[in-house]
């Protein structure tokens, strides 16, 4: 795994220049704004890169910036390829399109962002059903893969694809064990499915479990990756396979609209960010469970889990009914300095990222205890 630079959160981070919506009318300091991780913004250092980057034509194949971000991310998950794309939806979407006719099925968990956070892309772009498998976590056991293999019948769909959402979003950020994965994956295969990773968030997962990201690579065929999360940059993902699977899917690329010109400049941030905003993600798993912490002690809220337990950077609570909706909620927050995200009628969405110190995190808090408490009178 390759060594990384030293870095400094503080100074890497942009809290004097706040973006047109990120301050409260009538608040002095900038919002502390824990919707997502994808809401950082690039560092100087990381502007500066990008401004450096040399340039050509990703789509006439002459893109030294973007060739060098494709080389630097299969390397770092020990694969032949990569495809620079600008979203981690088109890299799910596009790995789902190389790999599958329509009428084939697709196994997932039934909160996998493929299924909940996708517009229906599987059936809009690839014609694929989705067997959706249950589990805590976001996580299941290989037998439930084996359980929902199609017959081969004419009557019933194919079953071609494993999908598995490491670290799991709605599951509570959650990371899979190492064997765990590596016993699915193998049922995948087993069972003559491709095995892809919605990586999205794979780096905190090694983080959190100290390991390099060939721990999990090396047990499936194709991986997506966002640079655009924990990682700070500001646009893009990328597609990691083998040499046959990213030429297919850079032709489906093109037709999905998602191929660039001088995208170097957006490739720029990536690199800087696999070199230098890799490691620190420690620090926004420490920040999580600094938040939980605060939260725990919060009367009519209850925390997913413990604060020693939070897996990586996200913070999950549900709502006593007395405080009304995580929407209504969530809009309270931002009058006392602080932005959330609801993900269900009653339960809040919290996640650390690098614009995010811990003084902000006491700051945020001591707010969303004023909040709670004025929500409950």
């Amino acid at each position: 795994m390759e060594v990384l630079a030293p870095f400094s959160l503080r100074d890497q981070r942009l809290g004097s220049v706040p973006s047109a919506f990120s301050l409260h009318p009538d608040a002095t300091p900038p919002m502390i704004d824990l919707r997502s991780d994808t809401v950082t913004r690039p560092t100087p250092a990381m502007r500066e890169a990008m401004m450096a980057a040399p340039l050509g034509d990703d789509v006439l194949g002459d893109e030294p910036t973007v060739q060098a971000l494709e080389a630097k991310i299969a390397s770092l998950l020990g694969k032949e390829a990569a495809l620079y794309v600008p979203s981690g939806t088109m890299a799910n979407q596009l790995a789902i399109r190389a790999v599958c006719e329509h009428g084939d099925e697709i196994i997932a968990h039934k909160e996998s962002h493929i299924i909940q956070y996708e517009t229906g892309a599987p059936a809009a772009l690839s014609g694929c059903m989705i067997a959706m498998l249950d589990g805590p976590g976001g996580l299941f056991a290989p037998e439930q893969v084996r359980a929902a293999i199609r017959p081969k019948d004419q009557h019933a769909p194919i079953s071609k694809m494993l999908v598995l959402e490491n670290t799991h979003n709605k599951g509570g950020g959650t990371v899979w064990p190492v064997a765990q994965f590596a016993a699915v994956a193998q049922e995948g295969h087993a069972c003559g499915l491709h095995v892809h990773i919605d990586g999205a968030r794979l780096m905190n997962a090694c983080v959190a479990l100290d390991v390099p990201p060939t721990t999990f690579a090396q047990h499936v065929d194709s991986i997506s990756v966002c640079f655009s999360k924990g990682l700070g940059a500001p646009v893009g993902s990328a597609l990691v396979g083998s040499h046959a699977l990213i030429a297919r899917a850079r032709r489906f690329r093109k037709m999905f609209g998602g191929a660039m010109r001088q995208s170097g400049l957006l490739a720029a941030a990536c690199i800087y960010a696999l070199d230098h905003h890799y490691a620190r993600l420690a620090e926004d798993h420490a920040n999580a469970r600094r938040l939980a912490r605060h939260l725990a002690e919060i009367a009519g809220i209850s925390l997913e889990g413990t604060p020693d337990t939070i897996p990586t950077n996200m913070v999950f609570c549900t709502l006593a009914p007395r405080m009304g909706s995580s929407k209504d909620f969530c809009a309270r927050l931002t009058q006392y300095g602080v932005s959330a995200i609801g993900m269900g009628p009653a339960r809040v969405r919290m996640v650390t990222h690098l614009d995010v110190t811990p003084s902000d995190i006491d700051r945020a808090g001591e707010a969303i205890a004023r909040a709670a408490k004025e929500a409950m009178s």
